[in-house]
């Protein structure tokens, strides 16, 4: 970016609040920068920081509490990359003492706590953005475009299929629901950017298939409608064996004119029906092939870029919590559908 002859460049001391495996990321991406410092490390577990300086060769003040590392270091930036039941805490605490926030997903661990952290963000002018690394890649904004061009028509009928079978041990195999809660928030943000509308409703059927090694339901069926009028079904599971999808799942998007289409691997494009060929009993149509404008740096990087533009253009970024907090919705009223067996509204 061009900052113009004489002017200043603004620095970001940052805090890094979880020295978990992905804070190595984050971590490697502020180190990257001309314009940041890492000036503390906060973990429960005090060891866990210092192993996280010596790693990096951090000389920096090492935590256990956020709130005396951003006085002791006048932070103004929390990297918030704890586990999803300390975000609140983390969050609120660094926006109420003057720091900007960018945070792993999910943002909360319930709607009530989203919620407040939103709130905690508007009062406090600070700005909290939340880590959605799969919006940035050169294929979903090339599926984007071709969606959002019109060649397609009006989009009706969003379709993912998400059939993985990852063997992780530890925590996901003991949730409850460990597809909606840990993964499917990925899936769901797609959706909402690709077809750029909002949820309002949402039935959704979650279960535990035969051979699965999960405690909880790895499994499950979703139906959204969303604001534009379209539907947006959602398959998923974390225990089908062989025939695997992406992790970015398999995308069908039918329109008024044609469908377009993107496994999750290779370049997206769409089927549409060819202009005076509409008398047969199956319309003759062409392929139209996506273009593509964006270029970004792909993943974490890509979405940690927009992150810093936005901080340093004083705009909000596109993961911003205000935006964020409706594919979170989507993953709390999932679950609530799915335990009251019952459509409900968003």
């Amino acid at each position: 970016m061009d900052r113009g002859e004489g002017s200043e460049m603004k620095r970001f001391r940052i805090v890094v609040a979880g020295c978990g495996n992905m804070a190595n990321t984050w971590i490697k991406y502020a180190l990257e920068r001309q314009d940041a410092e890492i000036v503390a490390l906060v973990d429960i577990n005090e060891e866990n920081a210092r192993a996280m300086a010596r790693r990096h060769g951090l000389d920096c003040g090492i935590y256990q509490d956020i709130e005396k590392a951003i006085e002791d270091s006048s932070a103004n930036l929390v990297f918030d990359v704890t586990v999803p039941e300390a975000h609140h805490r983390i969050v609120t605490t660094a926006l109420k003492m003057g720091c900007d926030v960018l945070g792993e997903k999910p943002m909360a661990s319930s709607m009530e706590e989203a919620r407040e952290m939103v709130a905690v963000a508007s009062e406090s002018g600070r700005m909290y953005a939340v880590m959605q690394n799969r919006r940035y890649l050169k294929h979903i904004r090339a599926f984007r475009e071709l969606v959002s061009s019109g060649v397609i028509g009006k989009p009706g009928f969003v379709c993912a299929d998400f059939f993985l079978g990852p063997h992780f041990g530890g925590v996901r195999e003991v949730m409850d629901s460990p597809l909606i809660l840990d993964m499917a928030i990925h899936t769901f943000d797609q959706a909402r950017f690709i077809i750029g509308a909002d949820p309002v409703s949402v039935y959704c059927h979650e279960f535990n298939p035969p051979g699965s090694w999960y405690k909880g339901n790895a499994a499950a069926v979703c139906i959204f409608e969303f604001s534009d009028g379209s539907v947006f079904c959602y398959r998923g599971s974390w225990c089908a064996q062989g025939a695997p999808t992406s992790w970015e799942s398999c995308w069908r998007i039918t329109g008024s004119k044609g469908t377009a289409i993107w496994d999750g691997v290779n370049p997206p494009y769409c089927e549409v029906v060819v202009e005076g060929h509409t008398k047969q009993f199956i319309y003759e149509t062409k392929r139209v092939e996506a273009t593509y404008s964006w270029n970004g740096r792909e993943g974490h990087v890509g979405c940690l870029d927009e992150m810093f533009n936005a901080l340093l253009e004083g705009r909000k970024a596109e993961t911003d919590c205000t935006d964020n907090i409706k594919s979170m919705a989507m993953v709390f009223g999932a679950l609530e559908s799915a335990r009251k067996g019952k459509k409900i509204m968003l």
